[in-house]
Protein backbone atom coordinates (compact mmCIF):
# COMPACT_ATOMS: atom_id res chain seq x y z
CA UNK A 1 0.00 0.00 0.00
CA UNK A 2 0.65 3.28 -0.78
CA UNK A 3 1.39 4.96 2.83
CA UNK A 4 3.89 7.54 2.76
CA UNK A 5 5.25 9.78 0.13
CA UNK A 6 7.01 13.08 0.19
CA UNK A 7 7.09 16.70 -1.57
CA UNK A 8 10.34 18.49 -0.48
CA UNK A 9 11.08 19.98 -3.94
CA UNK A 10 8.77 22.35 -6.56
CA UNK A 11 9.96 24.89 -9.12
CA UNK A 12 8.93 28.59 -9.30
CA UNK A 13 5.42 27.78 -11.82
CA UNK A 14 4.04 25.21 -9.11
CA UNK A 15 5.05 28.08 -6.34
CA UNK A 16 3.02 30.31 -7.52
CA UNK A 17 -0.15 28.69 -8.16
CA UNK A 18 -3.35 30.06 -6.73
CA UNK A 19 -3.65 29.15 -3.10
CA UNK A 20 0.11 27.97 -2.80
CA UNK A 21 1.07 28.49 1.01
CA UNK A 22 3.49 30.91 1.62
CA UNK A 23 4.49 28.80 4.86
CA UNK A 24 4.86 25.33 2.94
CA UNK A 25 7.88 23.73 3.91
CA UNK A 26 9.29 19.94 2.42
CA UNK A 27 8.23 17.01 3.20
CA UNK A 28 10.64 14.14 2.95
CA UNK A 29 7.26 11.89 4.55
CA UNK A 30 4.04 12.39 4.08
CA UNK A 31 1.22 9.70 5.98
CA UNK A 32 -2.11 9.15 6.33
CA UNK A 33 -3.60 12.14 8.92
CA UNK A 34 -1.01 14.72 7.68
CA UNK A 35 -1.90 18.20 5.63
CA UNK A 36 -1.10 17.27 2.58
CA UNK A 37 -1.88 19.49 -0.54
CA UNK A 38 -4.19 19.13 -3.22
CA UNK A 39 -4.35 20.63 -6.47
CA UNK A 40 -8.54 20.94 -7.96
CA UNK A 41 -10.68 23.06 -10.17
CA UNK A 42 -11.79 26.09 -8.06
CA UNK A 43 -14.16 28.85 -9.49
CA UNK A 44 -11.92 30.63 -10.59
CA UNK A 45 -9.23 27.90 -12.47
CA UNK A 46 -6.44 25.24 -10.71
CA UNK A 47 -5.44 26.00 -7.82
CA UNK A 48 -3.89 24.53 -4.76
CA UNK A 49 -5.07 23.87 -0.54
CA UNK A 50 -4.21 21.97 2.13
CA UNK A 51 -5.91 19.45 3.12
CA UNK A 52 -5.84 16.34 5.64
CA UNK A 53 -4.94 12.98 4.11
CA UNK A 54 -8.22 10.64 4.97
CA UNK A 55 -11.44 11.55 3.54
CA UNK A 56 -14.17 13.27 6.11
CA UNK A 57 -17.44 13.25 4.24
CA UNK A 58 -19.76 16.02 5.60
CA UNK A 59 -22.54 12.94 6.99
CA UNK A 60 -19.35 10.83 8.91
CA UNK A 61 -19.61 10.98 12.18
CA UNK A 62 -16.90 8.33 13.27
CA UNK A 63 -13.98 10.68 12.55
CA UNK A 64 -11.66 7.57 13.03
CA UNK A 65 -12.92 5.90 9.70
CA UNK A 66 -11.64 8.41 7.39
CA UNK A 67 -9.71 6.06 4.22
CA UNK A 68 -6.80 7.25 3.24
CA UNK A 69 -7.18 5.37 -0.05
CA UNK A 70 -9.58 4.44 -3.03
CA UNK A 71 -8.92 1.55 -4.73
CA UNK A 72 -9.36 2.35 -8.89
CA UNK A 73 -11.70 -0.72 -9.38
CA UNK A 74 -14.07 -0.14 -7.06
CA UNK A 75 -14.47 3.51 -6.28
CA UNK A 76 -17.06 4.26 -9.15
CA UNK A 77 -19.78 2.23 -7.18
CA UNK A 78 -18.71 2.39 -3.38
CA UNK A 79 -21.22 4.77 -1.00
CA UNK A 80 -18.02 6.40 0.57
CA UNK A 81 -15.95 7.60 -3.02
CA UNK A 82 -19.07 7.48 -5.87
CA UNK A 83 -19.91 11.18 -5.13
CA UNK A 84 -17.15 12.62 -5.25
CA UNK A 85 -15.96 10.39 -7.98
CA UNK A 86 -18.27 12.23 -10.01
CA UNK A 87 -17.83 15.94 -8.35
CA UNK A 88 -14.77 16.43 -6.44
CA UNK A 89 -11.27 15.02 -8.35
CA UNK A 90 -8.05 16.54 -7.46
CA UNK A 91 -4.21 15.78 -7.87
CA UNK A 92 -1.46 14.59 -5.30
CA UNK A 93 1.46 16.63 -5.90
CA UNK A 94 4.50 14.37 -5.23
CA UNK A 95 8.09 13.91 -6.21
CA UNK A 96 8.23 10.22 -5.06
CA UNK A 97 6.56 7.55 -2.85
CA UNK A 98 7.85 4.65 -1.08
CA UNK A 99 7.34 0.99 -1.10
CA UNK A 100 7.99 -1.73 1.30
CA UNK A 101 8.38 -5.14 -0.39
CA UNK A 102 9.39 -8.42 1.04
CA UNK A 103 7.58 -11.34 3.55
CA UNK A 104 9.76 -11.56 6.45
CA UNK A 105 11.92 -8.32 6.91
CA UNK A 106 10.63 -5.76 4.41
CA UNK A 107 13.00 -3.52 2.33
CA UNK A 108 11.82 0.37 1.63
CA UNK A 109 11.93 1.79 -1.73
CA UNK A 110 11.97 4.96 -3.63
CA UNK A 111 9.37 5.22 -6.16
CA UNK A 112 9.82 8.27 -8.72
CA UNK A 113 9.09 8.95 -12.11
CA UNK A 114 10.28 10.84 -15.37
CA UNK A 115 9.13 13.98 -14.08
CA UNK A 116 10.68 15.73 -11.23
CA UNK A 117 6.98 16.12 -9.81
CA UNK A 118 4.38 13.43 -10.20
CA UNK A 119 0.73 13.88 -9.97
CA UNK A 120 -1.31 11.36 -7.66
CA UNK A 121 -5.43 10.87 -8.61
CA UNK A 122 -7.15 11.87 -5.61
CA UNK A 123 -10.85 12.44 -3.88
CA UNK A 124 -11.91 15.38 -1.98
CA UNK A 125 -15.04 16.12 -0.14
CA UNK A 126 -15.46 19.52 2.53
CA UNK A 127 -16.21 18.80 6.30
CA UNK A 128 -17.84 21.42 8.33
CA UNK A 129 -16.71 22.12 11.87
CA UNK A 130 -18.49 24.82 13.92
CA UNK A 131 -18.54 27.66 10.83
CA UNK A 132 -15.69 26.60 9.27
CA UNK A 133 -15.03 23.69 6.41
CA UNK A 134 -12.19 21.73 6.40
CA UNK A 135 -11.11 19.85 3.23
CA UNK A 136 -9.75 16.19 2.87
CA UNK A 137 -9.02 13.45 0.27
CA UNK A 138 -7.94 10.23 -0.14
CA UNK A 139 -5.53 9.06 -2.73
CA UNK A 140 -6.45 6.78 -5.72
CA UNK A 141 -4.43 3.44 -5.52
CA UNK A 142 -4.57 0.82 -8.82
CA UNK A 143 -2.81 -2.89 -8.29
CA UNK A 144 0.78 -3.20 -9.39
CA UNK A 145 3.24 -5.77 -8.74
CA UNK A 146 1.51 -7.35 -6.43
CA UNK A 147 1.16 -4.08 -4.52
CA UNK A 148 -0.79 -1.00 -4.18
CA UNK A 149 0.44 2.28 -6.06
CA UNK A 150 -0.72 5.85 -6.44
CA UNK A 151 -2.82 6.33 -9.73
CA UNK A 152 -0.20 8.69 -11.84
CA UNK A 153 -1.76 11.08 -14.04
CA UNK A 154 0.05 12.24 -17.28
CA UNK A 155 -0.48 16.21 -18.22
CA UNK A 156 -3.54 15.52 -20.20
CA UNK A 157 -5.05 12.97 -17.94
CA UNK A 158 -4.56 15.54 -15.07
CA UNK A 159 -6.63 18.26 -17.08
CA UNK A 160 -9.66 15.47 -17.63
CA UNK A 161 -9.58 14.44 -14.02
CA UNK A 162 -9.50 17.77 -13.25
CA UNK A 163 -12.41 18.78 -15.48
CA UNK A 164 -15.94 19.21 -14.09
CA UNK A 165 -17.22 17.99 -17.61
CA UNK A 166 -15.52 14.93 -17.98
CA UNK A 167 -17.76 12.30 -18.91
CA UNK A 168 -17.69 9.61 -16.22
CA UNK A 169 -17.14 6.35 -19.17
CA UNK A 170 -13.47 8.59 -19.77
CA UNK A 171 -13.18 8.86 -16.15
CA UNK A 172 -13.13 4.70 -15.70
CA UNK A 173 -10.65 4.78 -18.46
CA UNK A 174 -8.38 7.02 -16.98
CA UNK A 175 -9.08 4.82 -13.99
CA UNK A 176 -7.94 1.67 -16.16
CA UNK A 177 -4.09 3.55 -17.51
CA UNK A 178 -1.55 2.10 -17.89
CA UNK A 179 1.24 2.91 -14.90
CA UNK A 180 3.85 4.67 -16.89
CA UNK A 181 7.08 3.47 -15.90
CA UNK A 182 9.24 4.50 -12.35
CA UNK A 183 12.39 4.41 -11.48
CA UNK A 184 13.16 2.64 -7.88
CA UNK A 185 16.21 2.93 -5.10
CA UNK A 186 16.62 0.78 -2.41
CA UNK A 187 16.98 2.56 0.96
CA UNK A 188 18.25 2.13 4.22
CA UNK A 189 15.85 1.48 7.03
CA UNK A 190 16.01 4.97 8.17
CA UNK A 191 12.53 5.98 6.47
CA UNK A 192 11.09 2.47 8.52
CA UNK A 193 10.94 5.32 11.44
CA UNK A 194 7.62 7.08 10.29
CA UNK A 195 8.74 10.17 12.80
CA UNK A 196 11.41 11.05 10.78
CA UNK A 197 10.67 13.59 8.22
CA UNK A 198 14.24 14.82 6.61
CA UNK A 199 16.30 14.03 3.90
CA UNK A 200 17.72 11.10 5.85
CA UNK A 201 14.44 9.51 4.41
CA UNK A 202 16.36 8.98 1.33
CA UNK A 203 19.12 7.69 2.31
CA UNK A 204 20.35 4.90 0.00
CA UNK A 205 20.83 1.16 1.28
Amino acid sequence: MSGRYALFRWNADFARLPGFPADQEPHWSLAPGAQVLLLRQGEEGVRLDRVRWGLTPAWLTDLSKTPAHARAETLADQPMFREPFLLRRGLLPANGFYEWRGTQLKRPFWMTGEASLLHFAALWEAYPVQGHVYLSAALVTVPAAGLRRPLILDEAAQAAWLAADTPPTQLRELLARPAPPLRERPLATLVNDPRLDAPECLTPA
